[in-house]
């Protein structure tokens, strides 16, 4: 019996290829290796690999080559190097305050992987470093000990009158308190998911509009909905790198002026 209900399992599924609209918008995220077909290792070179170092060289290409003449009048790739030091700097001075423009690269350096590798991301056939947990909870957590670390330093003991209310009534200050770090502590999971689950959903749909895009009879608006939505992930592209780091800032503004 077993072995008829697998038969007639890969029957229906090869039916359903050779007669049907089959596509599977998840695949695009698999991690695979860049050479040979083996298991995914520690230390294996993968797609995902690839395009992190792809992201990395063209920061390295904007912010280091295309500023390098410092010239008067900039060129393009000055232009946009200089727009975002400007676009992060101001945000980190506006929502941290001065003490936090001490860790202005640190926050920059997040803006700049998180965007540019959102927008690799669009480009057919890319990969989308950013989709992936194991990518978003590294940065996340970075960022949740990072601000940690700075909070205890700067402030010793004191950095735990973050949890204390103390403009609340007294009787309600504990139960605030366990609001308080249970916040805390989830900071990290909201911090990747949001980021990961934006992404991934924006490709996902994208994926399953094109598998539409093989009917004659739909295929128009499948088409229309593709750039519609395409449009709409360029904006999520932005948005997504724009929303990590202002938090990344709330939470550093946080670890260096702890106090209700």
């Amino acid at each position: 019996m077993a072995t008829e209900a697998t038969h007639g399992a890969e029957m229906a599924e090869h039916g359903a290829d050779a007669g049907g609209l089959v596509f599977h918008p998840m695949d695009q995220f698999i991690v695979k290796p860049l050479f040979g077909d083996g298991a995914v290792g520690m230390f294996t070179i993968t797609n995902v690999t690839l395009w992190m170092a792809i992201a990395i060289l063209v920061i390295t290409g904007l912010m280091v080559l295309g500023t390098s003449r410092r010239a008067v009048i900039p060129s393009r790739s000055q232009s946009v190097a200089e727009m975002a030091y400007g676009f992060i700097y101001k945000m980190v001075e506006d929502v941290a305050g001065k003490d936090g423009l001490t860790y202005f690269p640190y926050i920059m350096t997040l803006f700049m992987f998180i965007v540019v590798s959102n927008f690799l991301g669009l480009i057919p056939m890319s990969f989308t470093t950013t989709s992936h947990f194991a990518v978003t909870v590294v940065l996340a957590l970075c960022v949740f000990l990072t601000v940690t670390i700075i909070g205890f330093v700067k402030n010793g003991a004191s950095f735990l009158s973050l949890f204390w209310v103390s403009s609340a009534p007294l009787a309600l200050r504990p139960v605030l308190a366990i609001i308080e770090i249970i916040s805390y502590f989830v900071r990290p999971v909201s911090h990747s998911i949001r980021l990961a689950g934006n992404v991934m959903a924006g490709h996902a749909v994208i994926k399953v509009f094109a598998g539409f895009a093989g009917l004659a009879l739909i295929s128009p608006l499948s088409v229309v909905a593709i750039t519609a939505i395409y449009g709409l992930e360029v904006m999520v592209a932005f948005v997504q790198a724009y929303v990590f780091t202002i938090l990344t800032c709330v939470y550093l503004k946080d670890a260096l002026h702890p106090h209700h």
